[in-house]
C-alpha cells in the first residue's frame, strides 16, 4: 500500500516472511541461548551460541531429516562453545520442514535477519549432507556479508544456485572418502558448479564424519575466524 507521500511500504524481511505466530526465548547457559520460533510452516529452532551482539556469525544446518548437533560427533556444538570464546556467534538452526530446500534456505537467512538485529554483519554459512545445499544457497542471498561457506560430506542436488559462488565467497568443502551415501564425487561435482573453493578429503571417514573429528574441529577452528577477519579488512 502507498504512503501519503508517495512511498511505498518495504518488502517484509525474511523473519517477518515467517508467518511467526509466537516466538519463546530461554538462556540454557551464559553463552547459549535457545529460540522457539512457532510458524505457519512449523516449528524454527535456534540455539545461539556466543554473546547476542556478536558482529560475526556462523549460521550451521544439518542434513535433510534436519538436526542441531552436527556431524563429527556434534561438531556445531563443540564449534559453538568454541568459537563463543573469541567472540564469535554460531546459531544451530533447527529447519521447519526439513529436506525442503526452498523453506531450509528461507530458515538460514531468517536467523541471518534475525542476527542482524542484535549487531551482526557478515556470516559463514555451514551445511552437512543435504544441507549443504541450503548454506550455499543462502550465502548466494547473502551477498556481500556472507564470508564464507563450509560444506560437510555435501550432497551436489540442490548447489546449481550457486554457480561461481567462490569466485566471490571462501568455500571450504570436507568430504570422507569412505562416504556410504554420498561419494565424493558430490563434492567434486559441487567444486566445479561453484567455480572453485578448497575440497579436502577426509581420509577413512564415512558419511557422519565422526573418523575426521578432530580434524574437522582444528581446521574450522581455524579457518573460520580466518576467514572472518579478511573479510573485515576487505
Amino acid at each position: 500500500m502507498s504512503t501519503s507521500s508517495g512511498e511505498t511500504d518495504p518488502p517484509p524481511t525474511p523473519l517477518e516472511q515467517l508467518r511467526t505466530m509466537a516466538a519463546v526465548e530461554s538462556m540454557l547457559t551464559q553463552d547459549l541461548r535457545h529460540i522457539e520460533v512457532y510458524t505457519m510452516d512449523g516449528l524454527l529452532s535456534l540455539f545461539w551460541h556466543g554473546p547476542p551482539e556478536a558482529q560475526n556469525v556462523v549460521l550451521a544446518c544439518g542434513g535433510a531429516m534436519g538436526g542441531v548437533l552436527g556431524p563429527a560427533d556434534a561438531l556445531y556444538q563443540e564449534l559453538g562453545v568454541t568459537l563463543a570464546d573469541s567472540g564469535i556467534g554460531l546459531i544451530r538452526v533447527g529447519y521447519r520442514v526439513p529436506n525442503d530446500t526452498e523453506k531450509c534456505v528461507h530458515d538460514l537467512v531468517a536467523a541471518a535477519d534475525l542476527a542482524t538485529r542484535s549487531g551482526a554483519t557478515r556470516f559463514i554459512t555451514m551445511g552437512h549432507s543435504f544441507g549443504g545445499a541450503p548454506a550455499l544457497q543462502a550465502a548466494v542471498i547473502l551477498q556481500e556479508h556472507c564470508a564464507g561457506v563450509v560444506t560437510l560430506a555435501t550432497q551436489s542436488a540442490g548447489c546449481e544456485p550457486a554457480e561461481d559462488l567462490a569466485t566471490r565467497v571462501p568455500v571450504i568443502l570436507f568430504h570422507g572418502d569412505k562416504d556410504e551415501i554420498l561419494p565424493l564425487q558430490a563434492s567434486e561435482l559441487v567444486r566445479m558448479v561453484i567455480g572453485g573453493g578448497e575440497l579436502v578429503p577426509l581420509l577413512g571417514a564415512g558419511h557422519l564424519l565422526a573418523e575426521a573429528t578432530d580434524e574437522l574441529r582444528d581446521r574450522l577452528t581455524a579457518w573460520i575466524p580466518e576467514k572472518f577477519e579478511a573479510h573485515i579488512k576487505e
